[in-house]
């Protein structure tokens, strides 16, 4: 092989650098997203606070740990009553080499189970589990035992996040501790995130930064490592990771029983558009399409989710390559067609990530200047004379063992008609399964604040950050940002009851006692509650003295509304039409803070 014949085909050192770079702005940007919002979601005094799940987590711990205590007590008294048994008949003993083997084991484990500080360890990281039995791996461990004053704990983890992402996306590089402390943050604040942080994009997030910590070195901070190629194993990994995540959306789809998504139907994308989480300014262009073409695109979408992630698992030869790296650009397409039509966080920018493994140093090394494909290419040529070392090769198996061996329920959920979507297998979430919007409503249900210093009126609504509510406001952009309160309603607005969603009980109460850090959430804070504002459903909103109040709300409800983009296209006209369908919360009157106080103590 010649020194520039192969700029490289069977390498992924550019790649490398391409991944990283982009796997860095997802990284920022969530933990952007956890310094802005964590306080005020699972922060001292959150809607959910983290600490009540540290301190039920700990219950848990120490109720398992007393178990093994007991039981460890009496295997010993047990042991104790045979010792004269055994002494008496040793040749029956001595019986099965295996009951020896089986003995020293126990023996060891009792050492371990004696000793303190492994009990302690035990208990933190294995122990503390959430309430499907998964342990609780986060740094807040650390923080003071009664777990108050978390505020400054969550901000340091982010801070720490957001420079570690800045500075994997400067260097263009990473090693082994960088891809480990991303990991560990992500995942401590993953741990403890409640419903905030109950999206399949925050394991999938996690998922691919494990992947990672078997792409880098080990301490090398060098962009072209000439001594650390990308595993062949690793490459294979990710392309597995697209794979599974492309083929649970579109069986998912298949298998909802939402016949909107079936051939006989295809009317899926008829309403996507106006019922997705948080439209964008472009997401009432892509409604107004021709149903013809909203047919069309339901087809591209199965093919896209179910037939093109075949061609990403072909190896490298002729043609293999090139209908693998036109697979890679297909899915690379359709996620950005997806960004640009819906704010659906950082989900689609983090799933093109894994697909540029789908491609090799000798195809993308036109967007690298000459330096860089040069470099790539010394250290292909050099590889080949290496052999692999043997940590790496011990890595190496030992990652392609846990992902196989991972991978089988993930496959039999795949195959199986009851797929679960975006769930976990594995205790500690290393491999999971992903999909989404298995089934898509048809029409937009709003929940609508409202507050009032008198029972009469009048109702001031609460605006949010991007949530649909005044219906002249135009659409944000903010993908790949997030603003989890605001996606979390309308999570509640389909789940049709707030009993469903227990932590709007205490969101509801904090607006009413204009909590500073819940209100920041809001567009405005508490200034556009101050404001009369017309109301377009036909409620009347009265003027006079009430209007100038500026005590704290004592009334406060839910109203549910029924949105749909306005049909006029002139200019100045407002960008959604609703109607209001009922209440949401209370069912019948309005809710004081004392009301609220006894249904969250209740």
């Amino acid at each position: 092989m010649s020194l520039g014949s192969k700029t490289a085909v069977d390498s992924h050192f550019l790649v490398r650098i391409l991944f990283l770079r982009g796997l860095a702005v997802v990284h920022g940007v969530a933990f952007l997203i956890a310094l802005n919002q964590n306080k005020a979601l699972i922060g001292d005094d959150g809607i959910t606070p983290a600490s009540d799940i540290l301190q039920k987590a700990k219950e848990r711990g120490l109720y398992r740990q007393s178990q093994r205590r007991e039981q460890w007590w009496k295997d010993r008294a047990a042991n104790d009553g045979s010792e004269k048994d055994m002494k008496d008949n040793e040749e029956e003993n001595k019986k099965s080499s295996a009951l020896a083997s089986y003995n020293i084991i126990k023996q060891v484990a009792n050492v371990f189970n004696a000793n303190t500080a492994f009990q302690k360890m035990r208990e933190v990281l294995w122990d503390r589990t959430d309430g499907s039995g998964r342990p609780l791996p986060t740094l807040l461990w650390f923080s003071p035992p009664s777990y108050k004053n978390l505020n400054r704990y969550l901000d340091r983890i982010a801070l720490y996040g957001i420079l570690t992402s800045l500075s994997m996306f400067l260097l263009g590089a990473a090693n082994l501790p960088m891809i480990l402390s991303l990991y560990i943050c992500q995942r401590s604040l993953l741990s403890v995130g409640g419903p905030w942080y109950g999206y399949g994009w925050e394991p999938q997030l996690a998922e691919l930064t494990f992947h990672t910590l078997f792409l880098v070195p080990f301490l090398s901070l060098n962009q072209i490592p000439y001594s650390t190629p990308v595993p062949k194993v690793t490459v294979w990994a990710m392309r597995w990771f697209l794979f599974r995540i492309m083929m649970g959306a579109g069986l998912i789809k298949i298998k909802s029983g939402d016949i909107k998504w079936k051939l006989k139907n295809l009317s899926a994308m008829d309403y996507f558009y106006e019922t997705q989480p948080v439209p964008n300014p472009l997401s009432v262009y892509f409604h107004r399409m021709p149903k013809l073409w909203h047919k069309f695109e339901i087809l591209i979408n199965h093919f896209v989710e179910l037939v093109v992630p075949w061609f990403l698992l072909l190896p490298s030869f002729s043609w293999g390559r090139k209908l693998r790296i036109g697979a890679g650009l297909v899915q690379i397409l359709f996620q950005c067609l997806i960004i640009a039509s819906g704010n659906l966080s950082f989900l689609n920018w983090l799933t093109l990530l894994p697909a540029v493994f789908c491609f090799d140093d000798a195809f993308i090394s036109k967007i690298f200047t000459p330096r860089y494909a040069f470099s790539a290419s010394v250290a292909t040529y050099n590889n080949s004379f290496q052999n692999v070392s043997v940590t790496r090769t011990i890595m190496n198996i030992l990652f392609a063992t846990l992902i196989m061996k991972l991978s089988i329920p993930v496959v039999r959920n795949l195959l199986s008609k009851n797929q679960v979507m975006n769930g976990s297998f594995d205790k500690l979430r290393l491999v999971n399964t992903y999909g989404a919007f298995g089934r898509v409503n048809e029409e937009r249900d709003e929940l609508i604040i409202s507050s009032s210093d008198d029972v009469k009126g009048p109702w001031k609504e609460y605006e949010f950050k991007v949530k649909p509510g005044d219906v002249m406001r135009r659409p944000r952009w903010i993908s790949p940002y997030h603003y989890r309160l605001d996606w979390q309603m309308w999570i509640a607005s389909c789940f049709g009851s707030i009993e469903r969603s227990p932590w709007m009980y205490k969101f509801l109460l904090k607006l009413l006692r204009e909590d500073k850090e819940v209100l920041g959430l809001l567009s405005m804070g508490h200034e556009v509650r101050r404001e009369d504002q017309s109301n377009i459903a036909g409620d009347e909103v009265k003027g006079g003295d009430a209007a100038k109040k500026t005590g704290k709300p004592k009334y406060i409800r839910v109203q549910r509304y029924r949105y749909k983009f306005n049909d006029s296209m002139k200019k100045g006209s407002a960008y959604w039409v609703r109607e209001k369908i009922g209440n949401f919360f209370p069912k019948h009157g309005i809710c004081t803070e004392k009301t609220l106080e006894d249904l969250i103590n209740g």
